[in-house]
């Protein structure tokens, strides 16, 4: 094979090909990303940070605005605080379509039963429902935190984080001691774990009154009355998270990689903020969607299968144009491009067996275009047409954005789906591109911070095309 044979198909380290100049922004970009990632545990907690974020920046509440909209306007809209979108208006008609980017702001956790507090051989408990998919082992003797929001009887909303700052109580779910797991030992790991295993240790002390029946759950009941004004009729009418009360940290001497949760999607969801950020005056109108429950299906009136987003694209059309109907809609949506912002999976030395080495990505080789997902046969895969991805192959390369290929594994050994098809619907070409991952879906993911950089320079060439 001749030399550029060689190098079209060769991966590029971007630590090897970059500025002094640019390394130094690589390790800037890695530190903010570690404050937002320390931040955003939860869904809400994340679009309540983007949402600051936009306001900071010049974004304007879309509701808000009556007259019309103008080339270079900010504005965002944000959904139930679980969804949002932001966007700058471009100087070529919306009916000739936008530049889209969606990540999700979800991740895999233990979700809180809607009835979860119960006493058993003296200890106080909570029950959980797993969400998204996890490794239930990886949940077990790991220091947990509570987050969430509570609405009281009264209505009050009384927001909850235990466990994250210094000298916070955490939680856990306790394991079994290897020296009585012989039968667990045996048994497959799917069986060995049962979801409703995963009930979370929250305390112990008894209040001192025999008349109580159980009396280490009412300990737990004075505490949330006292401190938050909580009753346990109120826990029905709650959203609290359990998730690794463990801050970002670098990984490795060189401190090249970080290690924090929720990776799988916030750091694209991070990525696209700060590249729509960056944009002023577009040509076509830029647009960033950060959507909820893609981890269970992108079900809900939050998830990418919803209407918010059309409904936000048919707002925008109207104020920009003074007009709407539903085919200028169809045709905005029609002549659209987007980029499903989401991970990949990085080639693990550990675990190479299970990737296709030619084709999968690599930590440090910058951002990964994934033409298509899904298992098997690409069941429910989106599989960008050939003219897209020459598209999208040809604005990181004008502008300088190191990129790579991947997929999801070998043909048979699994697979995935991100929020790409839901995109795709509309009648718009969209291609899945983020960064890759190492141990994704785990309580400690791990990123390359040349990746997200060159993440986020992709994403802000593709706003600017």
């Amino acid at each position: 094979m001749s030399k550029k044979g060689q190098l079209a198909y060769s991966r590029k380290n971007v630590w090897e090909k970059i500025s002094e100049l640019e390394k130094k922004s690589v390790l800037s970009m890695g530190e903010d990303y570690k404050q937002f990632i320390k931040q955003a545990k939860t869904e809400r907690e994340t679009i309540y940070l983007i949402k600051e974020f936009a306001e900071n920046n010049g974004f304007k509440p879309l509701q808000g605005i009556s007259g019309p909209l103008k080339p270079g306007d900010r504005v965002y809209a944000a959904l139930r605080n679980k969804s949002m979108v932001m966007a700058v208006m471009g100087s070529r008609p919306l009916v000739e379509g936008a530049n889209i980017i969606g990540a999700h702001v979800d991740s895999p956790r233990l979700d809180l039963k809607v009835h979860p507090l119960y006493e058993k051989s003296d200890l106080a408990l909570l029950e959980t429902h797993y969400y998204g998919g996890i490794k239930k082992y990886h949940w077990l003797a790991l220091p947990l935190a509570l987050h969430g929001v509570v609405f009281r009887k009264d209505g009050i909303q009384v927001n909850i984080c235990i466990g994250e700052e210094e000298g916070d109580p955490v939680f856990t779910v306790t394991d079994l001691l290897p020296h009585l797991a012989r039968e667990q030992a045996e048994k497959k790991v799917l069986e060995a774990f049962p979801g409703e295993s995963l009930d979370v240790l929250c305390g112990s002390l008894a209040v001192n009154d025999r008349e109580v029946k159980e009396r280490v759950k009412e300990t737990i009941l004075d505490h949330l009355h006292e401190k938050y004004g909580i009753i346990e009729e109120d826990l029905v009418s709650a959203e609290l998270e359990l998730v690794p009360a463990v801050a970002p940290r670098d990984i490795g001497f060189d401190r090249s990689m970080i290690g924090a949760y929720g990776q799988d999607d916030r750091v694209c969801a991070y990525a696209q903020m700060m590249a729509i950020n960056g944009v002023n005056l577009p040509n076509r109108t830029a647009v960033g969607i950060f959507t909820d429950k893609e981890e269970i299906g992108s079900v809900g009136n939050t998830g990418m299968q919803a209407s918010f987003f059309a409904n936000i694209m048919a707002e925008l059309l109207e104020k920009s144009t003074g007009k709407y109907n539903e085919l200028l809609l169809r045709r905005a949506m029609n002549a659209s491009r987007a980029l499903s912002a989401d991970v990949n999976a990085a080639l693990d030395p550990n675990f190479e067996e299970v990737m296709e080495k030619n084709n999968a990505a690599r930590l440090g080789c910058g951002v990964v275009i994934t033409k298509y997902t899904g298992s098997g046969g690409k069941k429910g895969a989106n599989d960008a047409h050939a003219e897209y991805m020459a598209l999208v192959r040809k604005i990181f390369n004008d502008h300088n954005v190191i990129w790579q290929t991947g997929e999801l594994g070998k043909v048979d050994q699994g697979g995935g789906g991100t929020i790409a098809y839901m995109l795709a619907e509309y009648g718009m070409d969209v291609v899945d591109c983020g960064v890759a991952l190492l141990g994704m879906h785990s309580p400690f993911e791990v990123s390359h911070k040349a990746d997200i950089y060159m993440m986020h320079q992709g994403y802000r060439a593709f706003f600017l095309s």
